[in-house]
């Protein structure tokens, strides 16, 4: 669900070569599923007599300043579309294991950040996190996380795309200096959604970088590794930027430990995540 945005653009395409049957659903065509998911009865109507083992919600309104200019455009994307699929799980697919996927914007405060630090700031994380509970109403794998990748989905850029795209035309950007996160490639999301969907963990689990950093220095890491030239670029606090409305988390980094020892692996470094994602723009 979500199939053709930022991460559903890459993730539908890395399962099937993983050999997993896909079915797609997204408001948009290009789907095996063209429907509204946060009409219950549209999406009911969709997916009758259908049966899937594992379902993968990617589905989510994540415009800061949107989701407080209109809370209840929030609320139906980012609440009610989980509840619809839920209620479809329980009345019609009960053995589907439900993958809910979360955000890192559920935390503030001095990070890292276990699951159970939960501090949100603004109405996208207050919507987000409604929908983590209404998930798990069900067999459910919540995953708290942020991601960087190049896009393939059109019309759809993420951070490092505005990165790439703004060093390149050498226009003038300010980054931030004292906000912190912990995000992992796109490449290495998809591989941990593909083990998900065998090991089916119940619970919430972060999913982040080791050793996270500012964004301001993600950006001058990720111009260094492409040997784009930074004299367009200036860091600056999140206190002087005047280029947000609404209120946003300052340290998002998140401790990973719990999904690491569910799943056997160790997460990344931020700066080899950098180097993979440098990679999709050589």
């Amino acid at each position: 669900m979500g199939a053709t945005g930022l991460l559903g653009n890459r993730l539908v395409p890395h399962l099937i070569g993983s050999g997993h049957s896909v079915k797609t659903l997204s408001r948009a065509g290009r789907s095996s599923f063209s429907v509204d998911a946060s009409h219950e009865s549209e999406l009911f109507e969709a997916l009758s007599g259908e049966k899937f083992d594992s379902i993968i919600n990617l589905i989510a309104l994540t415009d800061v300043d949107m989701c407080e200019r209109n809370p209840e455009l929030a609320n139906l994307v980012n609440v009610k579309t989980v509840e619809n699929v839920v209620s479809w799980i329980r009345n019609f697919c009960p053995e589907a294991h439900l993958l809910q996927i979360s955000t890192d914007q559920v935390y503030d405060g001095q990070g890292p950040h276990e699951e159970r630090n939960v501090n949100i700031v603004n109405h996208y994380g207050r919507t987000k996190y409604a929908g983590e509970l209404a998930a798990q109403l069900v067999s459910a794998t919540v995953l708290r996380t942020n991601f960087v990748g190049r896009s393939s989905a059109h019309g759809v850029a993420g951070f490092s795309d505005w990165l790439f795209s703004s060093l390149t035309m050498k226009k003038e950007i300010q980054v931030l200096n004292d906000v912190m996160f912990s995000p992992v490639a796109i490449e290495t999301l998809c591989l941990v959604l593909t083990e998900l969907i065998t090991r089916r963990p119940i619970g919430v689990f972060n999913l982040g970088s080791n050793l996270g950093m500012s964004k301001a220095d993600f950006s001058f890491e990720f111009a260094k590794q492409l040997g784009l030239q930074t004299s367009s670029m200036s860091r600056i606090n999140l206190e002087d930027a005047k280029f947000f409305d609404v209120k946003r988390p300052k340290d998002m980094r998140m401790i990973s430990s719990k999904l690491e020892l569910e799943l056997g692996i160790r997460l990344p470094m931020l700066v080899d995540e950098i180097r993979k994602v440098v990679k999709e723009y050589e």
